[in-house]
């Protein structure tokens, strides 16, 4: 991260009203987008019978207009390819479903057959459950019960047991002939609007698919004329997204199906096409789907056969399938290319499902990843992608401030230890670490945050560098096994850091606990490339003054300031530094030093040897060898008092 984009995420608080401003703009966005939404809601479930043939049109349309655009390519005429592929997907739907009625009217005539082993198995449930008493007290507690309200039943109706009875009224049933036409009617109303749909289905996705540029160029001058290519990324986002996972998940529903299919066939369950058809749908549901297409051959396996082998041999041949498909399958065809969460898979299941039924449920996937794509190419409508979408909605350095704020820094490490399992620790301190304090420091100068918060932030920080010091002394390891020929540790931002063997550094916290875990961050890099690297807090040289500086046999100190307007403390401490020892080589790490909110600083002005901005740079400016910069001496103007002015003192004879 370079300096000018440090001085940007730590602005002085000169912009608050702005801040201000722009929180109260979101905040009304955010309210008129739930309002827009919650009507939305409301009018898709009053519209119900409207907007389930179109979502159910513009889905399909959305998975066949790849095949449209591959036969275009082939020189097949736009009316006859949109015709080849709607007439294509709607025969194999017909065909699924003529297979799955066929299955179910055989599943049908043979159920009676399977009665005697249900009966069977429960009798021998219940002589199982006799001999330790549980059924045996469940059913004893059930009958008492039964005959508890009996009891009151009778006693509610004994005063008027004494009053003569009466002859109860004969039942009398009315009986309406129907003519033959009434009852035509009676068996064609209930299809004519499951074929109305469909029928109606068919025609949106013909000329869906035919007006599809049409279309998409009335959607832009609609919604996006001044944001064209905004507009254009959201469509193309939208397209391949719901087309590559309805296509993909269809792949691997059939590559599921085939081998439950077959091996329903392979174990002798009953109408095996059956199961497997069943399952290809029910995998569009997400998680329950599977779980349902398994339980109906479980139960049927219990029907069909004596023993309980066949039931374990099923439920073992479902479990083998779904993990294979899990593991290998999906991440290999489509992995997480649908954009949503886990939890959000989940929620929206269960709201298209409460919207539209069954139906919902199915399409409850490819309609979220619309609203996702929405929010992530529509302001207004951000919040969407925030709550629905699977894309980290903080960065890296926000996410350990926020760690680091609530005193956690044991997940801090957890996250970095991920970060570092591809990366250096350097890289983690200059593109995480130092971010993190950098956010801190800017809330401590808007005076957001106390000073008991100043300190946990800062106690965190010291725990996290502790927690890494493990990988650091990995790192240090695999330094000392490279060959002669590397000099050091090539980082992220293309630097090449130093062999620090017999070299000597003290690195000090400028002016406060953040500072101090800066310093400690950078002590631990130095001690990577093979230094010896010491470390002294603010709070020690600001009540003890110089005493607190262990300089003995130290060859560079390096004084961090997260603060860019430490330019006259850094002045003073590196002065005082070079007092003490004039061979002492003295930089400073200010991560913001000459930003576009700060005052420049140039290294001569107040005798630092090196200025950095960054831990990489400040480990390798601080192991290069070369000779300090001398401290400039101060030419007072003023003669000292008792000597007239140009008269040469004594101690000058």
């Amino acid at each position: 991260m370079s300096s000018a984009e440090l001085s940007k995420t730590t602005k002085a608080p000169t912009g608050e009203p702005y801040r201000l401003a722009e929180g109260e703009l979101r905040s009304k966005l955010s309210g008129s987008t739930i309002l827009i939404l919650i009507g939305v809601a409301v009018i898709l479930r009053l519209g119900q019978e409207i907007f389930v043939p179109l979502a159910l049109s513009l889905l399909l349309s959305f998975t066949l207009a790849p095949i449209v655009s591959f036969l275009r390519k082939r020189s097949v005429p736009k009316i006859a390819a949109v015709l080849l592929a709607v007439v294509s997907a709607f025969c194999a739907i017909a065909v699924f479903s003529i297979v799955v009625a066929t299955q179910v009217t055989n599943l049908a005539e043979n159920i009676p057959t399977y009665q005697r082993n249900l009966v069977d198995k429960v009798h021998s449930l219940a002589q199982a459950g006799a001999g330790n008493g549980v059924l045996d007290h469940l059913s004893r507690a059930v009958e008492r019960v039964g005959a508890e309200i009996q009891t009151r039943a009778i006693e509610s109706k004994s005063p008027t047991a004494q009053t003569p009875t009466t002859r109860e009224p004969m039942p009398v049933e009315i009986v309406t002939r129907s003519d033959p036409i009434q009852t035509l009617g009676n068996l064609l109303l209930p299809l004519i609007s499951p074929f109305a749909t469909a029928g109606l289905v068919v025609v949106l996705v013909i000329f869906m698919l035919l007006e599809r540029e049409d279309l998409r160029d009335r959607f832009i001058r609609l919604v996006g004329l001044g944001d064209l290519h905004r507009t254009t990324a959201a469509l193309q986002d939208a397209g391949k997204r719901v087309g590559r996972y309805l296509l993909m998940q269809l792949v691997v529903n059939t590559l599921y199906a085939v081998p439950i299919s077959m091996g329903l066939w392979a174990l002798g369950i009953p109408n095996a096409i059956l199961w497997g058809l069943l399952t290809l749908v029910l995998r569009f549901v997400p998680y329950i789907g599977a779980i349902i297409g398994m339980i109906l051959p479980l139960f049927l396996a219990l029907a069909i056969a004596p023993g309980w082998s066949l039931v374990v041999w099923v439920g073992a041949l479902y479990l083998t399938t779904e993990l294979i498909s899990n593991n290998v399958l999906e991440p290999w065809l489509y992995g997480a290319n649908t954009g949503l969460s886990p939890l959000a898979i989940i929620i929206s299941a269960i709201f298209w499902s409460w919207l539209w039924g069954p139906l919902g449920l199915m399409l409850s996937t490819p309609l979220t990843v619309c609203l996702v794509v929405l929010g992530r190419h529509v302001p207004q409508f951000g919040v969407l992608d925030v709550l629905l979408g699977n894309e980290p909605v903080l960065e890296p350095h926000e996410k350990l401030y926020q760690r680091l704020l609530a005193g956690d820094p044991n997940e801090a490490s957890d996250n970095a230890e991920e970060f570092l399992q591809e990366e250096y620790l350097v890289d983690y301190y200059d593109n995480v670490g130092l971010p993190a304090l950098l956010l801190g420091e800017t809330d401590r100068q808007r005076g957001v945050l106390s000073e008991n918060q100043i300190i946990l932030v800062a106690s965190s920080s010291l725990s996290l560098v502790e927690n890494l010091s493990d990988i650091a002394e990995e790192e240090e390891e695999e330094e000392e096994d490279e060959t002669a020929s590397d000099a050091g540790l090539e980082t992220g931002s293309e630097l090449e850091l130093r062999d620090g063997q017999g070299r000597s550094l003290l690195c000090i916290g400028g002016r406060g606990g953040l500072d101090d875990a800066a310093a400690a961050m950078l002590s631990q890099v130095l001690e990577v490339q093979g230094a010896t690297s010491t470390t002294s807090s603010y709070s020690d040289h600001a009540a003890r003054g110089s005493l607190a500086f262990p300089i003995d046999g130290v060859d560079t100190a390096i004084v961090v300031y997260l603060n860019g307007n430490s330019k006259s403390r850094a002045r003073q401490i590196v002065r005082r530094l070079k007092r003490l020892k004039p061979d002492l080589r003295v930089g400073l790490l200010m991560p913001t030093a000459n930003g576009l909110d700060y005052a420049p600083i140039d290294p001569s002005e107040i005798d630092a040897d090196f200025i950095e901005t960054s831990i990489a740079q400040a480990a390798r400016s601080g192991l290069v060898m070369s000779t300090p910069v001398s401290l400039k001496t101060v030419v007072r103007k003023i003669a000292r008092r008792g000597l007239p002015s140009g008269r040469p003192s004594a101690a000058s004879n």
